[in-house]
């Protein structure tokens, strides 16, 4: 027989889901709203939940998931992606909060609120094998590959994370915990870690997503603790560097991106709180966690279990039900723990010395007075590497940082150059996509290479 699961922890419907510039917004005001919007959705999705507020993107999830639609959520937005998923799935539809850049498909937008107090409302049960996300990556050829999300095991994977963070914080459940994040719904992190934690860990979520550090100073300061920050190496970074001061914390979680120690022994020391990495892929959703001042293992979640080693890693049970490779290089010390060596794809070898990019990124980042920084390898230089680091370092000089990183890395990995740039350009969830990355190489590197051949 089929198993369902409710939509919504409903033990106190009085409780708050989420907070908006310091309201509370009830279950009960959820599971209404919900039974609002799936009134007038299309017969036929998926959908496309581009809602910027974290409560109407929640909203727009329950919805799909009563008409039996599943959301869509690609790595972006942009008219190429757009046509990419109309072509393949020509029911898409839109849910926007907000007005939309060109998006090319039907548009719903949520209906207004009346105003009045949700009456009495019955929590919706969702079959464990409905499909209630799509998560999409782009494959070799460009077209979105989805990797499919059923209800069940997301169920297990929040609970998963749920008993992990009540863990860290010495607490029975995160039943009033608030959550404030940096990183978007859309995201296959801000969806786990801030949407499934309040659906189903009782946690609550503030509605918007701060990105410069006084919004999130602000933002935290609105909602009651215990409260914890979810955010990225990125912005964590940015934080700390900016002075503001920032309401007492009871946890960080942090995830995009290998952390470097010393950010995280400084995040603690000054926002006085624990700091918990979070590792998963999109394939297998999240399935590790660190506490970075403590040691370099990642433990994984109760009933998930690794096998294999270094580029031959994969990872199954608990909410994983395939076993499933993982991308990244691990050292797998026992079925249950393991340290983080790099990603498969961002190997390198110089004169028969071996890497990865983003061990090379970490250490760039450590050095004081690199406000942020990433290696760039020419693909047509592939034979013979001549890295280049591009930085965000105003203050710091080409020689400086080549010094600090001959204290980290092996002398063949230190860049050919060093470029100072005003920016990188990091998407919303502080990842540096290649294809941005290839763009600011060609932006800055191009002029050069034509002085040069003049």
């Amino acid at each position: 027989m089929t198993s369902h699961h409710p939509l919504i922890w409903s033990e106190d419907l009085d409780a708050p889901l989420a907070w908006r510039d310091g309201r509370p917004l009830s279950r009960r005001q959820y599971v209404a709203d919900v039974y609002a919007l799936a009134k007038v959705l299309p017969p036929a999705g998926p959908m496309l939940n581009v809602t910027a507020d974290r409560y109407r993107f929640a909203v727009g999830l329950g919805a799909a998931m009563l008409r039996g639609q599943a959301n869509l959520l690609p790595p972006n937005h942009t008219p190429d992606m757009v046509a990419r998923l109309r072509d393949a799935l020509p029911a898409t539809y839109c849910l926007a909060d907000e007005p939309l850049p060109s998006i090319d498909l039907p548009i719903v937008r949520h209906p207004a609120s009346d105003g009045q107090p949700a009456a009495a409302v019955e929590v919706p049960c969702i079959d464990a094998n409905a499909e209630a996300a799509q998560v999409l990556t782009s494959g070799s050829t460009g077209a979105p590959v989805p990797h499919v999300k059923r209800w069940g095991l997301l169920v297990r994977n929040a609970a998963a994370e749920a008993e992990r963070l009540a863990e860290q914080l010495g607490r029975p459940h995160i039943a009033g915990v608030s959550l404030v994040a940096t990183v978007p719904s859309q995201h296959m992190y801000g969806f786990e870690s801030t949407v499934l934690l309040g659906l189903l860990g009782a946690a609550a979520f503030d509605t918007g997503r701060p990105f410069y550090p006084a919004d999130i100073a602000g933002a935290l300061a609105r909602t009651p603790r215990p409260r914890a920050l979810v955010t990225t190496p990125f912005h964590l970074k940015m934080l700390l560097e900016s002075g503001v001061d920032v309401p007492p914390l009871d946890l960080m979680l942090c995830a995009t991106a290998p952390l470097a120690p010393q950010l995280a022994a400084r995040a603690e020391s000054m926002l006085g709180a624990p700091l918990m990495e979070i590792y998963g892929c999109t394939e297998a959703g999240q399935v590790a966690t660190r506490r970075t001042t403590s040691a370099p293992e990642w433990r994984t979640y109760r009933g998930v279990r690794l096998s294999g080693d270094g580029e031959q890693a994969v990872v199954a049970g608990g909410h994983v039900p395939q076993p499933t490779p993982l991308a990244e290089v691990l050292d797998v010390i026992d079925p249950e723990s393991f340290r983080l060596l790099g990603r498969s794809n961002d190997l390198i070898n110089v004169a028969g010395k071996r890497s990865s990019l983003s061990h090379l990124n970490y250490h760039l980042n450590t050095i004081e007075g690199v406000h942020d920084g990433a290696f760039w390898l020419p693909a047509e230089e592939a034979d013979v590497v001549r890295l280049v680091a591009f930085v965000v370092a105003p203050d710091v000089s080409r020689e400086q940082i080549l010094g600090a990183l001959r204290q980290r890395v092996d002398a063949a990995f230190l860049p050919r150059r060093i470029v100072s740039v005003p920016a990188l350009p990091r998407d919303a969830t502080g990842k540096l996509p290649a294809g941005r990355l290839a763009a600011l190489a060609e932006q800055w590197l191009a002029p050069v290479a034509s002085r040069s051949n003049g």
